[in-house]
């Protein structure tokens, strides 16, 4: 517990419940909790659903599993996990990274400081005492000197077709499956979407379902996962090697365990060129994208290479020409939005039972009671799964009343775009931290938030020694969203931002365009966040108060 403080020109004592209340119980939240607690920092999270998990507790959606392998998508910071906790597959399934959460939830006896089953509904700072006031859905109040919000990126729905509720079928989002199972069974049945997520789902609906049709706004570029069960041995060699993994992860610029290449496009013979992308092709994951030409997302030339060779392969892979042509993304290069992993994505159009309708050529216009009122005529199905994405990144905490200095809230303060101080804090909210928030790391998600959360709680630690408030200023919030962009421009990634891509905001009808990661590589971002330790964290000198009660 921290001694009692006094509030700045008064000898008033403002306890408070806690000295950091945690929102969300995720990777994020739980990596949090740790830290915080290691540091003697009493911590509270607050989680809407009944277990730990965040996105992987509420995205139980058929196919769901990661696309970082599995042995690079967990924590670092518990070596003997490391070696007790055995991966079943290269991309565990949403199952198998619940349990895993589960485990990690239980091992570090976290349950104590989580309440579960509570809805965040707002978070306000008083600037008399610097005391935030976190307020539930059911009126519950908890105050608190911090408040870490580990909300997730992918949690706020986004439904683009209206009248969902006349429709006398069923209809499930993606992002709140129901947990009992879900039968397709001779079924007609839509999935609305081809992202990420809608590409884990077709294929194993398919298999079930009479007919399935396939709603498509933006072909993508899918790579193949390549997925296959890991053996004993191969379980072996990972934890045997754990320490190079984990080295190989620190330096490699989206966080995967991959061996730089040392080669671009421009110094390799032309004939050798389809060689080396049809190995990436082969490895599988985001293997094509990362150990072909280092030069993919910077250089035009090489993207249009490695973007034409995909066309050809979804051209050689899907039977019918015309569906083949629909399913070959034009708008924007590889890499230019997220590129999802499939498991047999393009081998399951070549199915009797399964159909592909461009809503750009026939736009869905409204749910009816029997299916969906397209531009061409209504189509009857007896369930329709909604996979449209999420107002990314930023959306939690918009579609939250949180307010800072003099009241202003986050989504006044985003209302023109979402920026943040490297995704870790945002300019008029003091001792108000995210993990994973606008404009960091475009990565493999686990090792960011570790990095974040260490930074995050030697901040904490460092406020509680000295007596002060963290806070960044405007100026260091736009200087480091002016670098972000610069990186981003330095890519081929630009050429997407036309093409509807979530990490641009641009999937958001009315949501201004932000480029809402960094995707100036990893190991540069951790860098430079650790380089603000050395300058004092950008803090401004506010006294604290606010003792625990």
């Amino acid at each position: 517990m921290a001694s009692a403080k006094e509030t700045p020109g008064t000898n008033e004592q403002v306890p408070v419940d806690v000295e950091a209340i945690i929102i969300g119980a995720g990777i994020g939240g739980l990596r949090s909790l740790w830290e915080l607690r290691s540091r003697g920092i009493s911590s509270k999270v607050l989680e809407k659903g009944s277990n730990v998990g965040g996105t992987w507790y509420w995205n139980r959606y058929p196919g769901a599993r990661t696309d970082s392998e599995s042995w690079v998508y967990c924590y670092s910071f518990d070596k003997d996990l490391l070696q007790e906790w055995d991966w079943k597959e290269r991309f565990p399934t949403q199952s198998e990274v619940q349990a895993y959460l589960e485990h990690v939830a239980d091992r570090h006896d976290m349950r104590k400081d989580i309440e579960f089953g509570v809805t965040v509904k707002s978070a306000i700072f008083d600037e008399n005492s610097n005391v935030w006031t976190v307020t539930t859905d059911a009126g519950a109040t908890y105050t608190s000197r911090y408040v870490v919000a580990a909300t997730g990126q992918l949690g706020i729905q986004h439904l683009p077709v209206e009248g969902v509720e006349n429709f006398k079928g069923i209809a499930y989002h993606s992002s709140s499956w129901p947990k009992e199972p879900v039968s397709f069974e001779g079924k007609k049945v839509a999935v609305i979407g081809t992202g990420a997520t809608g590409i884990q789902i077709i294929p194993l609906v398919a298999q079930e379902a009479g007919t399935l049709t396939v709603f498509q706004r933006t072909p993508n570029f899918v790579m193949p996962a390549r997925n296959y069960a890991l053996t004993d041995t191969h379980r072996a060699a990972i934890k045997r090697d754990y320490d190079d993994v984990w080295a190989k992860v620190s330096e490699q610029p989206f966080g995967m365990a991959f061996d730089p290449v040392n080669r671009v496009l421009g110094d390799t013979e032309p004939a050798s060129r389809n060689q080396v992308l049809e190995a990436g092709w082969e490895a599988g994951g985001f293997r094509y994208v990362f150990e072909t030409f280092d030069d993919l997302l910077t250089d035009e030339e090489c993207n249009a290479a490695a973007s034409e060779f995909v066309r050809n392969k979804i051209r050689a892979i899907v039977k019918d020409p015309a569906t083949a042509e629909l399913l070959c993304p034009t708008d924007h290069p590889v890499g230019g939005k997220r590129v999802p992993l499939g498991h047999f994505y393009y081998e399951t159009f070549n199915r009797d039972n399964v159909s592909l309708v461009d809503v750009n050529a026939n736009p869905i216009e409204r749910f009816t009671e029997n299916g969906l009122m397209t531009a061409n005529g209504e189509l009857e199905f007896d369930v329709v799964i909604i996979a449209t994405g999420f107002d990314a990144v930023s959306g939690a905490l918009t579609h939250m009343d949180v307010r800072g200095r003099q009241g202003l809230s986050m989504k006044e303060r985003w209302a023109d775009g979402a920026e943040s101080f490297m995704g870790v804090m945002v300019d008029g909210f003091p001792n108000f931290f995210t993990i994973l928030g606008p404009q960091g790391p475009f990565s493999n998600n686990p090792p960011v938030i570790e990095h974040q959360a260490e930074w995050v709680g030697k901040v904490i630690t460092y406020c509680e020694q000295q007596d002060m408030a963290a806070e960044v200023s405007t100026e260091t919030v736009k200087s480091w969203y002016r670098t972000a962009k610069e990186a981003f421009d330095s890519t081929v990634l630009a050429a997407g931002e036309q093409a509807h891509s979530w990490y641009l905001g641009a999937n958001i009808p009315g949501k201004a365009h932000r480029i809402l990661y960094w995707f100036g590589g990893s190991p540069a971002y951790n860098d430079m966040l650790d380089r603000t330790e050395e300058a004092g964290f950008h803090l401004i000198g506010a006294r604290q108060a606010a003792p625990v009660a």
